[in-house]
């Protein structure tokens, strides 16, 4: 058997034919544009209306913020292509969320095409979103990303599961993520991290803490370190390479003093 005929639809997952695994959708479900709102979700349909309006606002807003470069709407909304990818995220997850078939990925396919930042609809994102840069930017299906949360260009929230479950990360509020970072599985970033740029995570990172290296290495903040509502300062980050180095050098150094202390005797 070849790999190729088990390729199935991504909406009904009926076998497909040649002609449909290069659009990976079978003919019915790519004509079938005919759609209900299902019942169970009429009822929230004018409140998730209302918070793509509110995200809109505040993924506008939170530009100005924490890009000193920005210096009017007109400059956000079309050289930014950070935070064009994230309004368009907000319709298609919306679209998502409702059932529509098709749409939702088609949007994000556009969004990437214009951007080259890959946001699957199906992931939940947070108020005050910001993707500085973004090319290269790629976020799972199943993320989940709290509130003022900063991500630059080249990182990847992944998944390391082909099952179709929870497989990618869930980021709490207040994180910045510098540019290249990976953050890998089904882990838990908490509230008030930073990841260094180029780092790789594949564990759970608790609050308040600083994540660098391959593998990223967890080194906690100092406690004494006033909290920010923005902190951006992802440049100045401890590194646990160079202080075991230090003590090692120390330590060196004491059984030298002690040594030389003793041939003296």
């Amino acid at each position: 058997m070849r790999l190729t005929d088990l390729a199935k639809c991504i909406e009904c997952e009926t076998k497909l034919n040649n002609k449909e695994r290069v659009v990976s959708v079978c003919a019915d479900c790519l004509m079938d544009l005919s759609y209900k709102i299902p019942e169970d979700k009429k009822e929230s349909l004018v409140k998730d209306v209302e918070a793509i309006f509110q995200h809109f606002a505040a993924d506008v807003t939170t530009a100005f913020r924490k890009d000193p470069a920005a210096d009017s709407v007109i400059t956000v909304l079309t050289a930014y292509p950070g935070i064009q990818a994230v309004l368009i995220y907000r319709v298609a997850h919306f679209l998502w969320k409702v059932g529509l078939p098709f749409v939702p990925r088609y949007l994000s396919n556009i969004a990437a095409q214009i951007t080259g930042i890959d946001i699957h609809p199906g992931a939940e994102i947070g108020s005050d979103f910001f993707i500085d840069h973004g090319k290269g930017v790629v976020i799972g299906e199943t993320t989940i990303i709290g509130d003022n949360v900063t991500i630059y260009q080249g990182v990847t929230l992944g998944g390391v599961s082909i099952e179709r479950k929870k497989r990618h990360p869930t980021i709490g509020n207040n994180v910045v993520i510098g540019a290249g970072a990976k953050v890998l599985g089904p882990i838990k970033i908490n509230d008030n991290v930073k990841i260094g740029a180029n780092s790789v995570v594949v564990k759970d990172v608790p609050s308040d803490s600083v994540v660098v290296g391959v593998p990223g290495r967890v080194v906690q903040k100092p406690s004494d370190e006033p909290k920010k509502t923005v902190d951006l300062t992802h440049g100045k980050l401890p590194d646990p390479v160079q202080k075991i180095i230090t003590q090692m050098e120390e330590r060196i150094k004491t059984l030298e003093d002690q040594i030389s202390a003793k041939n003296e005797e």
